[in-house]
């Protein structure tokens, strides 16, 4: 049960930093870059976007899995409907009145909101209680096909960009891929290795 609680609060945590990510406004990550260019095209909020493609792969890794785990399932909607109402109140409420008008500053938080993101994200893989419907998806994919893991990831990445850049060009909108999605590809991954080889080795050490 504790380790339940924790992942939803970390789901939370990762709404926080994308959050910062969103309002340092240097561009965000692949995924993310999805959810903004939709949510600019309609009246939709940024963190609503997110939980409706969440949605989405969750509704698809229910129906890939072999092994039925309603209880799972539930719990794994609950932690993206949380992730998605974090983002819409951090975004449009506590950092909404938020002006960033040196670009080293945006480069600050947008870093600050990277890490917060990529612990909170690394510490819900290390718990291994309610994956990220994403790398759900991905990991069912790469098992039935044989094909690896990080084919089938990149590819979500791959799409997002693409449709993030054609409705930014189609409809005359700010591009969302930019700088801040180079750093991210980076940055993320590595706090995400960081976090879980420090949980590995914190848990290592608690079971001598």
């Amino acid at each position: 049960m504790k380790k339940i609680i924790a992942s939803i609060l970390f789901y939370a945590l990762s709404g926080v930093g994308i959050s910062l990510t969103l309002k340092a406004d240097i561009g965000v990550s692949s995924f993310n870059s999805l959810n903004v260019a939709v949510s600019s095209i309609s009246d939709i909020k940024v963190g609503t976007v997110t939980f409706l493609f969440n949605s989405l792969f969750l509704l698809a890794y229910i129906l890939l899995a072999k092994k039925k785990e309603p209880l799972k399932y539930a719990l794994m909607f609950v932690s993206i409907l949380c992730l998605g109402n974090i983002i819409n109140f951090f975004s449009y409420t506590v950092f909404g009145g938020l002006q960033l008008d040196n670009y080293f500053l945006k480069l600050l938080v947008f870093v600050l909101g990277t890490v917060i993101a990529g612990s909170a994200t690394g510490m819900v893989i290390s718990l291994n209680i309610l994956p990220f419907p994403i790398e759900s998806v991905c990991i069912r994919l790469s098992e039935m096909s044989g094909a690896p893991f990080s084919r089938f990831r990149y590819g979500v990445d791959i799409i997002s960009v693409s449709i993030s850049l054609a409705i930014s060009l189609f409809y005359h909108l700010p591009i969302f891929v930019r700088e801040g999605t180079i750093i991210s590809l980076f940055l993320l991954s590595g706090v995400i290795s960081f976090t879980k080889k420090a949980y590995e080795m914190n848990f290592t050490k608690q079971e001598a």
